[in-house]
């Protein structure tokens, strides 16, 4: 009842903010996401929209809601569906609820390297993958370079899987990342990014596991002073568009939309490795203790995520055609 209270108040803020721009001559696209205005992806959204204003010569702009100004990253995905918010950006961790072939992004040490990642990405897989949601009234637009996940917790360091176990790790609401933590030792816990500062300090979970700029912007290192870089998955984050307002657009509007979607991706990719950096500097700096431990004793204790997968032939299929992108 809580979730459609939200859902319906949301809609009738939009039905009454649209009423009360019907006259403008301007398309304006709606976008809201669930991160800090300091992060490389609110900024290449900003980009974005400049970008927008400029190759639409005016014609369309970006209007940018951040920070969980209208709710979480599943929330938002359901104010898409219903035609009350027109774009957001997810990690593809959620996204998997909507569109299920996805959740092969989330297997972990799925990715040989960065540029393996990208491949993907940018290539065959990654373009397929961008329309498996428009069923459910959903449309991949691009992928924004989220890194790679690793584990922060409380009060014991993570240096092998040994020593997750017993431990409350919060995940997204994503069954692959439930499978992953499992499989390590540890126990699954979802909990939404904005409950999640709370829940560390209150001990409902003991620790979580995120990239850095993540883990330094939301300032999960006030509670969490271990960060072990085991760099499990690499989830990229999915710009994702309503089809109700993608069918209602023109050709000419599309082009435009997506030109300026493109120029983002690549400025926030650009953004991404600075950031990286400054996050982990600047976290240790905090007193955060900052491990890099032996992935392959990781990687070994993930064979069954695969096995259970691989029974798929679907999941197979697109298992194999990233581990052989080149």
């Amino acid at each position: 009842m809580k979730r459609l209270f939200t859902v319906l108040t949301y809609v009738m803020v939009f039905a009454l903010y649209s009423s009360c721009n019907t006259i403008s001559d301007t398309r304006t696209i709606k976008l809201a996401h669930s991160l800090d205005v300091n992060h490389s992806v609110h900024k290449a959204m900003v980009k974005m929209g400049e970008d927008l204003a400029e190759i639409s010569d005016g014609k369309m702009q970006l209007e940018i809601y951040p920070s969980q100004q209208l709710g979480t990253e599943r929330e938002c995905i359901e104010l898409l569906q219903i035609g009350s918010l027109d774009m957001t950006k997810v990690s593809v961790g959620v996204m998997e609820n909507f569109a299920p072939r996805t959740k092969v992004f989330g297997l972990p040490f799925l990715f040989r390297d960065k540029q393996h990642l990208f491949n993907v990405l940018d290539g065959p897989v990654g373009k397929e993958l961008l329309d498996e949601g428009t069923k459910y009234w959903i449309k991949g637009m691009g992928y924004y370079d989220a890194g790679s996940r690793s584990f922060y917790t409380k009060d014991k360091p993570v240096n092998s899987p040994e020593d997750l176990k017993g431990l409350k790790i919060r995940v997204m609401e994503s069954v692959t990342a439930m499978d992953m933590v499992k499989s390590l030792g540890g126990s699954a816990t979802p909990i939404s990014w904005g409950e999640l500062y709370t829940s560390l300090q209150q001990g409902v979970v003991d620790g979580a596991e995120n990239n850095p700029p993540s883990f330094y912007l939301s300032r999960h290192y006030e509670v969490c002073k271990y960060y072990s870089l085991d760099e499990h998955t690499s989830l990229p984050d999915v710009l994702i568009i309503g089809t109700h307002i993608w069918n209602d657009l023109s050709e000419q509007e599309r082009t435009w939309l997506q030109e300026a979607v493109d120029k983002s991706v690549t400025y926030q990719r650009t953004l991404w490795a600075d950031a990286e950096k400054e996050a982990l500097d600047a976290v240790e700096a905090a007193g955060v203790t900052v491990i890099r431990p032996d992935k392959t004793l990781f990687s070994k204790e993930v064979e069954e995520v695969y096995e259970h997968y691989g029974q798929d032939a679907d999941m197979k299929s697109l298992i194999d055609r990233i581990k052989n992108t080149q």
